[in-house]
């Protein structure tokens, strides 16, 4: 149900209010263009400024622009157990197809810690759950042995993998075999990833490019030598752009990116700020490169 090119969904802000009208556009240009599953209210979507009700109204708006067309899995995470236990019974109530919840950031939660803040959110609802793994935000990083006893709650069916380890994939594999759903984080790695057993990405770069995002993934997971080849092309166009999306702090690259493409403003909400002159510069010629613009 949720595999391939999965898009970490920006939220388009105007006068930094919600864009619902430029945000509905988004979600049509990712139906329209090849794209497998939407992530609304993730890291991304700058859920961390959102509002309670703005983070219910952009998971409301996705489920209801993509009407069963894309799964939509929502960001529905929270370093309060209650909170997510919150957002993911409404994400739940309003029809999203699962939750991807990120570890708590900041608490630094022991691995008990970890496995009963889960439990918790397990318990209380009765959708998918991808939790998303990334100490580079959140400082904590959930080990193998932590998510093989969260897999055996009822919910519990994959991880976000934003380690940049690739030898977790194999370990995650071994552990917990090949029905555990391994999603990467990391666009840069995203063909390693599934070379090791990963079966897609929810991706930044997929906000701006799709198509060639929704291909790669395609091709990378048939193994014969004409997807070989192709993967590794789609791999080389790809790659400046996973780069120059990471320049600064994600959204500000990518919301500059998509303002090129004339898809939404880069308006982001402090303390995020618009991209450098200088990182302008490299956005343009990595999308210019990919033939985006």
């Amino acid at each position: 149900m949720f595999k391939g090119s999965n898009v970490a969904l920006v939220t388009p802000f105007k006068n930094n209010k919600l864009d619902e009208e430029t945000y509905i556009k988004l979600i049509h240009f990712h139906i329209e263009n090849g794209t497998n599953g939407l992530v609304p209210a993730g890291t991304t979507g700058e859920s961390p400024t959102l509002s309670h009700d703005e983070h219910e109204k952009v998971i409301e708006l996705c489920v209801k622009e993509s009407n069963g067309k894309l799964p939509v899995f929502a960001g529905t995470g929270s370093n309060s157990t209650e909170e997510a236990i919150s957002l993911t019974k409404h994400a739940e109530k309003i029809g999203a197809d699962g939750a991807l919840i990120v570890t708590p950031y900041y608490n630094k939660p022991t691995q008990e810690g970890l496995y009963q803040h889960y439990k918790a959110i397990n318990d209380k609802c009765g959708i998918p759950i991808i939790i998303y793994n990334i100490p580079g935000r959140s400082v904590i990083d959930m080990s193998v042995e932590t998510m093989a006893r969260l897999y055996e709650l009822k919910n519990i069916i994959g991880v976000k993998d934003a380690t940049g380890d690739l030898s977790r994939v194999n370990k995650t594999l071994e552990k917990l075999g090949k029905e555990f759903i391994q999603l990467t984080g990391n666009d840069d790695n995203a063909l390693e990833f599934n070379k090791r057993g990963g079966t897609g990405a929810i991706s930044v770069t997929a906000n701006i490019a799709p198509k060639l995002c929704s291909n790669f993934q395609k091709f990378s997971i048939i193994n014969d030598d004409k997807s070989k080849s192709e993967t590794e092309i789609l791999d080389k166009i790809l790659q400046p752009l996973h780069n120059a999306m990471f320049i600064e702090s994600n959204p500000s690259p990518v919301k500059y990116a998509a303002k090129l493409m004339n898809l939404c403003d880069d308006d982001v909400r402090l303390p995020l700020v618009r991209v450098t002159e200088k990182s302008k510069d490299i956005i343009k010629k990595a999308l210019k490169s990919s033939n985006l613009i």
